[in-house]
């Protein structure tokens, strides 16, 4: 298991346990993690703390090169929201551990440049599919329907 994914579950499951939507992310800059993050919306009743947003939030003030230089991990496949902060801030790299819940604009990202890795990890779709199953409501507000 790619140490930088297992890190975003981790993450996920901390968002999970806190009542939250267990999605999680991290920002990694040569080797190491400098942000993590998961969905906080429940938690902060917040309109914008998604995994993505919370881990670049956590990371601080960063030089465009520092941003320039990493990798985002995430356990979801990044929103629109959350896709175009990672295009804002030029990261060029995303690592995402499944599309197969949920599916953000990743062609459009591929377009401007940035590397979308897709795993399909088995863990992340499985906490995807038993929280959409036992909170459809809250998913859907999450994803905006």
């Amino acid at each position: 298991m790619d140490p930088f994914l297992q890190a975003a579950i981790d993450e996920a499951k901390k968002g999970l346990a806190a009542g939250g939507i267990p999605i999680g992310s991290v920002l990694v800059f040569e080797g190491q993690i400098i942000g993590r993050g998961h969905n906080q919306r429940v938690q902060h009743g917040s309109v914008i703390h998604h995994a993505e947003m919370n881990c670049l939030e956590n990371a601080g003030r960063r030089s465009a090169a520092v941003y320039q230089r990493c990798v985002l991990y995430s356990t979801l496949s990044p929103c629109p929201m959350c896709s175009g902060a990672a295009l804002l801030y030029k990261i060029p790299r995303i690592v995402v551990g499944e599309h197969v819940t949920f599916q953000g604009p990743e062609a459009y990202v591929r377009s401007q440049g940035v590397t979308v890795e897709v795993r399909n990890d088995p863990t992340c779709i499985q906490l995807m599919r038993d929280f959409i199953a036992a909170r459809p409501e809250l998913w859907n507000e999450d994803i905006g329907v």
